[in-house]
This record gives C-alpha cells, structure tokens and sequence, in this order.
C-alpha cells in the first residue's frame, strides 16, 4: 500500500508465538483477530456472491476448507472474525448438496474487531459452509452511485480489505499469519465487470469466475465491480479503468512491463502470472493497493506526464515484499513496506535513472525526519507496540522510510552485489510465507552478518529494529538538484529574485514538491498572489502539487484558493490528501465550520475509512 503523510494510518497488530520453524509457522495469536488457526486452520475458501446495488449488500455463501492442527483439542470450535455479517446458517458442507447443521455462536460485539463467530466442529468435518450476508455500512466496501463515476453510466463497487476490513464482507481469519487459497464465483446486473486478485476468465452472463492457487493473506483478497474496459501494456500486464479514463491510464503506465523486467533481474522471478492494474474512482482511500495480479490504484497518480509512476514502483515491488513475503503479524508491517520502498527505488533508478532516485530517497527522508519529530518515542520503533489500538489509527513514515533506509544501511556497508544476493535469497526462502521480525533478524544474522565481521559492524541490527529514533551514521539520501531548487526557493523568499524568474522551466514534479515544501510556513497573501499568478498552482491538475499548494494556501488564508479546496475535498477522497487539508482548515474557527460544511457534503463521496478518519478529526478538540 502507498500513502503515508503527516496524518496517515498506523496499522499494528502484535502477536504471541514463537519463529518459523522448519518451514512451518509455529501458532501465533493475533491480538487483532478473533481467530484460533493454532487449534483449526481455514487453508482454503470458495466464495459464491451476488452483488446487489440496490440493497448495497453481497449476499451468499462461503465455503471453508479447515484442518485442525497438531495438538488441537479435538472438540476445538472454527473461530472466524466477522464484523456486521448477517449469518443465517452453517452447516458441514460444500458447493452442492445440503449438509448437517452445525451450532453456531456469534460472540461479543468489540467496537475494533467486530465479532467472533464460533462454530462447533465434530473431527469428521474438513469443511464448512456459510449463508450470510454483508451490511451497507461495511468498512470494507464502497458502493458507487453512477454519478460519482468516470462513466456515469453504471454503479461502481469496490473493496479495501487492509488491515482488517476484510471480516466485514467474508467470515474468515482475518490476520495475516494466516494464508488460504481462494476461488469465488461474483454475480453482478448485466453490462458489468467484476475483478479479483485472482485468475479469471471472461466472465457469462453476468457471471464471473476466479482462481488464486497461491496462498495468500486476507487482506489482499478484493473485489471490483464495475463499467470498465482493458488496455495491455506488455505480455504480461495491463490497465483496467472505466472508459473515460482507460487511455490515459495506458499512457501513464506504460513502463510497466519494464519495471517487471528489471526487478526481476535483482529479486527473482515475478511468481503471481500476470500483473494488471485496476485504476478505481477517486474516493479511493490510498494511493494504490498490492492486491495479487490486480493492483488498485488511484487516479490521482494520472498527471498525464508520468511522473507519479513511482506508485507503480512501489505496488509491483509489493509482489516480492509484502504479497510473496508478508509480515505474520501487524507489528511487523515494515517487512512489507520497509522493503518496498528500498524495491522500488532501485526499480526506479534502473528504469528512470539515478537522479530521479535520488530526489525520491530525499523526498522519503524528509518525510521521515518530519515524522520523527512529530511521534512519540515508543512509535518510533520498526517492531512497534501498539497494543490495543485501532489498527486502522494510521500509518507512519517509521515502517515505510525507516525500514527503506535501515535497508539501505546494510546495503552501504556490505555493497549492492552482495546485498542483491541477499535479497534475492531472503524472498526465495520465505516464499508464499508469513514472517515475523525474529524470522528476518534471524536469516540476516545466518546470511549476511556472519559473512563479514568487519561490515556487520557497521550497522547495529538491535538498535534499528527495536530503538527510537535513528542510529548514529545514519545514510542521509540527498539530491544535488533539491539543493538546487531549496536555494531558489530561499532567493525567492528574501526578494532577490521575482517568482517569474525562478529557473522553473525543466522542472519535475518531484522539484515542484520540494519547492514548496521548502517554503516557510507562513508567507503574505501578497508573495501567495505572485507565486500564483506565475505559476497557475491553484489549478495544477497534478494533485501532489495541487494539494501541497492548497495547504499552503488553507494556512496562510490565501481565499482565492477556497473555491478549488473546496472543489478538491468533494471530488477526492484520497486520505493523504484530504486529512491534511481537513486538519489545516480546523485549525480556525471559521475553518472548522467551513471543513464541516464540506465533511457533510463529501461524506456520502468518501470510502467508508476515509469518511470515519474524517469524523474522529472533526470530533476532536482542536487548539484555536
């Protein structure tokens, strides 16, 4: 997943439990799930859906393949998360024929983790079958009406299953030590198109089919429904989007296929077949989402010039790094995306050169120092401890950039090559598995550290996965073309040179974004005007630049910018973009009428997370 912003999500989830062992996971409990895979295991799950718009509801069965473990009780219940389902009856089952009722319970109601579904288990049963059906309100799901589409022609739907969404339309174990394979059945109205992470086919009358043989976590099981066509971009790949936005999607991302290529050559094998991206509407809350084979991206990153590619980078590289090898608990979230951050800078070096990599590296890094300012101590911490929090609190820079750069460290002191070699290994190892931080330190002191004494060290493994804060002698990435661009952003704050005479002409929007983030936070509504007559920022159609701006412009009260924030906030629900500029404009009084005026016109606009990130802000008490 990409998005992590001075307000982002932080997802946490700590478990009890020993290491992988031997090639099998030893049994962890999920503090964020009401599961018992270390007595019943869930190893498979067929779905049958229908997808009913009216209703805003999916309704139908889902069938469980379970083994009870070595050890377990043997009169041990199937424990399942589930979170607003309706379920109307399980019985030991299959796809057809009726079987024998089994009790069932549904537990307490926990207001985070939803509630447990407990089911009585005779040993002779190895499957399980549920009638249920989805609440409108699911977290996990957004339904569409067809005029908050591209097409405005069809509803649209679709789901976010991460961090634990994924109970709220399937009764499963929904935690990510967890790996099942998965086939389903989607039946959508006529003239629309349903998509999974999965192997599919056409698809008949209204009637969609899907495959996933590779195990893998709940929460990249997703589904999409919609009004969409196809493009290919390579042999292997290809975009999906609604209509009016099909071909810009192609040209934004026909590097694609390159970009399998070369991570390839560094990591491995690309092991899931095809790898397609689905562009969704803009109330998607994220930047893009890894699901297997089908990537969900925003549209957001469409700017027309490909330069928001890196998006792309950095879901492919999810393919290794999170999909091939995920964290077995949330605790250990930096596995996936520590990892593929550092993936998809070298993916970008080797496809769009050094210097591009660089103002990136530099970009994360500020990012991170910001971060670190900002948390506490104990959030500073790669193998964090959030304990009784809300999973979906928010994400930090501490699991994306400080692992990227913990990552880059090791690469500094034992060299590329034999780093490379490292990485390839640790993903060929730990393939299709789910893994904890002691699983990594473990192969990393086996496979790197122990090679070379006088590397090793260099860099002090402890203190990077479980210390606040950085190590000393630190990497520190820098761009020699962000110096550049700080320097004219200082010459045009002190006068000495007039906006229209910033040297602005070759200009990525990587230097755009450094450039105003090197600006001071306060400036006169005079030097705003100049800035903006030059430039045209208030109606950039490059939405990091535009939404920088227009925080800028919400701090500094610059009103010729209001009808644009406005326009902004109820046609985009991306939450690295929406929660900064909602948490600018409460800043004030006359702002925080303003932002709930608009929260209550965008609301029925935004995913269900977004919207609820939205509400606990506005909520809040706020210093005036």
């Amino acid at each position: 997943m990409t998005d992590v912003g001075s307000l982002g999500r932080l997802i946490v989830l700590v478990a009890l439990g020993g290491p992988v062992v031997a090639g099998n996971e030893i049994a962890r409990r999920d503090v964020h799930s009401h599961a018992n895979p270390e007595q019943v295991r869930v190893t498979h799950l067929a779905l049958d859906l229908r997808v009913d718009f009216r209703l805003r509801q999916l309704r139908g069965t889902a069938i469980l393949d379970v083994a009870r473990q070595p050890g377990a009780a043997p009169d041990a219940p199937l424990v399942l998360d589930t979170k607003g389902l309706a379920i109307s009856a399980v019985t030991s089952g299959s796809e057809s024929g009726a079987g024998v009722p089994l009790e069932f319970r549904l537990g307490k109601l926990d207001p985070v983790l939803g509630v447990p579904l407990n089911i009585s288990l005779p040993a002779s049963v190895k499957r399980v079958k549920i009638e249920y059906q989805t609440s409108p309100e699911a977290s996990a799901l957004q339904w569409l009406d067809p005029g908050r589409t591209a097409g405005k022609r069809q509803p649209f739907l679709f789901t976010q299953s991460e961090a634990i969404h994924a109970r709220t339309w399937i009764p499963l174990q929904d935690s990510p030590g967890v790996r099942i394979t998965y086939d389903a059945t989607i039946r959508v109205p006529p003239d629309m198109t349903a998509l999974m992470s999965a192997e599919h086919g056409p698809g008949e009358n209204g009637v969609f089919r899907f495959r996933m043989t590779r195990a893998i976590p709940s929460y990249l099981i997703a589904l999409a429904v919609g009004d969409v066509a196809f493009r290919p971009l390579g042999p292997r790949s290809g975009v999906y989007a609604e209509r009016p936005v099909v071909e810009g999607a192609a040209y934004e991302f026909a590097e694609t296929e390159a970009m399998i290529t070369q991570t390839e050559k560094r990591y491995g094998p690309y092991r899931w077949g095809r790898y397609d991206l689905l562009v969704l509407p803009p109330s998607f809350p994220f930047g893009g989402m890894e699901n297997p084979m089908l990537t969900f991206a925003t549209p957001t990153v469409i700017a027309g010039d490909r330069s928001l590619i890196s998006l792309v980078a950095h879901e492919l590289a999810h393919s290794w790094s999170g999909n091939l090898v995920s964290n077995a608990t949330w605790s250990d979230f930096w596995l996936n995306e520590g990892f593929t951050v550092y993936i998809e800078r070298r993916v970008v070096e080797d496809v769009f050169g050094p210097e591009r990599a660089a103002m990136e590296a530099a970009e994360g890094f500020h990012h991170l120092v910001q971060g670190l300012k900002r948390l506490p101590t104990r959030d500073q911490i790669l193998h964090i401890d959030l304990s009784g929090r809300d999973p979906d609190e928010g994400l930090t820079e501490i699991a994306y950039e400080k692992g990227a750069l913990f990552l880059s460290a090791l690469e500094q002191a034992f060299g590329r090559i034999r780093f490379d070699r490292f990485l390839r290994g640790y993903f060929d190892h730990f393939a299709f598995r789910s893994i904890t931080t002691a699983d990594f330190e473990a192969y990393l002191k086996k496979h790197l550290l122990s090679e070379d004494a006088e590397a090793a060290a260099k860099v002090d493994v402890r203190q990077w996965l479980y210390e606040p804060g950085l190590p000393p002698h630190h990497p520190e990435p820098k761009s020699p073309r962000f110096e550049a661009v700080a320097q004219a952003a200082r010459d045009w704050v002190d006068g000495k040179v007039t906006a229209r005479e910033i040297p602005t002409a070759r200009w990525s929007t990587h230097e755009w974004l450094h450039f105003l983030t090197a600006l001071p936070e306060k400036l006169s509504v005079e030097k705003l005007g100049e800035l903006d007559a030059a430039f045209q920022l208030t109606e950039r159609k490059n939405c990091e630049i535009a939404d920088l701006w227009l925080l800028i412009a919400i701090r500094n009260r610059y009103h010729p910018a209001d009808a644009r924030v406005d326009s902004f906030l109820t046609t985009i629900g991306r939450r690295k973009y929406v929660m900064p500029l909602y948490g600018a404009l409460i800043e004030t009084p006359e702002g925080r009428r303003h932002a709930e005026e608009l929260f209550a016109r965008a609301r029925a606009f935004y995913h269900p997370i977004t919207a609820d990130s939205v509400a606990r802000l506005l909520a809040a008490d706020h210093p005036k």
